[in-house]
């Protein structure tokens, strides 16, 4: 996504240069999100963007690993030989976390990319026991289309809640039962000791039978290529970009999953592995690409601050969560979250900066706003369910 968009926004400026577009995988760009939806469960057969490349101008360059970078001479480093650029985005992604000790054992799988699909295709196919280990995002829409297609499953998580560092355990907790309904079994606060061909051995002893093993627990940003480059990485291996998504050195822009800006906004630095990050990060690359070729004095530098924004959908839920809040928040509920639809919201200092919405779309797209313009608001007003959020805004003394 972030690659893509990043070279049609360049063209919809009127970038007048070659564009090229390198990627490691061999198919046509494609987008993530439907891959643990539509295409895991054969509804759809095809997630590729729907851009004309050729019409763009636009050279793809599939199959190729890139493995370095030389930005003194302006040079990428790839397995075909080296590639000079001008402006460089870095775009790569991020690569999932492995299970120590399951490389190589039959039946492991990741839910990445496209042809980690077309490897779980037949797992659900065959109606099996699958054991997730992970109850994140991915292990929570992995097992949704794994109990749709009729295999039994149980989801490992080593932390005492499911979305672990993701929601507070208070919001997270009611979401348990969740898997409980599907017909899935949940298991939490024991972690994997190892994995073998038919079976997942947890610390506490217990051994779970398993014709196929899937592993969720999180990715990392996808920068290993960038060791010896100069470029400055951060905690996480990201690489650090400014609030211009400009990275260390000149002429080298990095955004998406790979790459943390700094919000003014909500005062921190922020590492956002979703959809909507690429995609809106690429409008402001492609804007500063073009400014840099403008005389001194008539560039105007866009700057990234934006709202997160995410969604999920899982057991017959539409989750979705914008802004981004911190553990001195106040918590605000919207609803019963034993019910159907609820939402949650944050304020600090009587500022909305984030909410989550479980069949709440309204509430997402009215409270999306309000974060935008950092309404002040008032708490008793969004605590109550029937009042739309639009409603809730503190009115001046």
């Amino acid at each position: 996504m972030a690659g893509v968009q990043t070279a049609v926004h360049l063209r919809e400026q009127g970038w007048p240069g070659g564009i090229r577009l390198i990627g490691s995988e061999p198919h046509q760009p494609y987008d993530r999100p439907p891959l643990s939806k539509a295409v895991l469960l054969g509804k759809s057969e095809d997630a590729a963007f729907d851009v004309d490349f050729g019409s763009l101008g636009v050279d793809l360059e599939l199959g190729r690993d890139v493995t370095g970078l030389r930005t003194a001479e302006r040079m990428l480093e790839t397995g075909a030989g080296p590639v000079a650029y001008d402006h460089l985005v870095i775009a790569t992604g991020a690569e999932p976390v492995r299970l120590p000790g399951s490389e190589g054992v039959p039946g492991v799988h990741l839910l990445r990319t496209l042809d980690d699909v077309a490897r779980l295709r037949p797992v659900l196919a065959a109606q099996g026991e699958v054991v997730v280990v992970g109850a994140g995002w991915i292990g929570a829409e992995f097992t949704t289309a794994a109990r749709e297609s009729g295999c039994g499953v149980t989801v490992v998580e080593a932390a005492d809640q499911p979305l672990p560092g993701v929601l507070p355990a208070e919001v997270a907790e009611h979401m348990r039962d969740w898997y409980e309904q599907s017909g899935a079994r949940l298991r939490t606060g024991v972690s994997v000791r190892s994995v073998e061909r038919g079976g997942v051995l947890l610390a506490d002893g217990t051994r779970l039978a398993a014709d196929a093993v899937v592993v969720g627990i999180g990715s990392r940003p996808a920068t290993g290529w960038l060791s010896g480059s100069g470029i400055e990485l951060g905690p996480y291996g990201e690489v650090l970009a400014d609030d211009g998504l400009h990275a260390s050195a000149p002429h080298v822009y990095a955004l998406g999953d790979c790459a943390s800006f700094p919000s003014a906004r909500y005062g921190e630095r922020l590492l956002v592995h979703h959809w909507d990050n690429a995609l809106q990060g690429s409008r402001v690359v492609a804007a500063n690409i073009g400014a840099e070729t403008l005389p001194d004095g008539e560039a105007e530098r866009a700057v990234y601050d934006p709202v997160p924004y995410f969604w999920s959908e899982q057991f017959g839920r539409f989750i979705q969560y914008a802004g981004h809040h911190g553990a001195g928040d106040e918590m605000v509920r919207r609803g019963d979250p034993g019910e159907a639809a609820w939402s949650v919201c944050w304020l600090r200092d009587g500022v909305l900066t984030a909410l989550l919405a479980v069949g709440r779309p309204r509430d997402l797209a009215q409270g999306r706003r309000l974060i935008e313009r950092r309404t002040p608001v008032d708490p008793g007003r969004v605590a109550d369910a029937e009042v739309p959020l639009k409603k809730a805004v503190r009115e001046s003394p």
